[in-house]
């Protein structure tokens, strides 16, 4: 690449992702119930870093929002 020219670099941003905790408090339930609401394949889709360790894409419980609102 010469020196006049400037590199167009893709910025990819990563999703905000939320700890079950704080999910449980956006939707104003119990910690509990979005676990269940996961066992039943119900709530907001859920992506596992580890066995142990869900996460909830900020997006995703956005958009879970919308749907149960309409």
């Amino acid at each position: 690449m010469s020196a006049g020219t400037k590199s167009a670099a893709v910025r990819t941003e990563l999703p905000v992702m939320l700890t079950s905790s704080e999910v449980a408090r956006v939707l104003q339930v119990s910690p509990s119930t979005l676990c269940r609401w996961r066992q039943t394949g119900q709530g907001p889709r859920v992506t596992w870093l580890t066995p142990n360790c869900p996460r909830y894409a900020k997006d995703d419980v956005d958009a879970w929002l919308t749907r149960m609102a309409a």
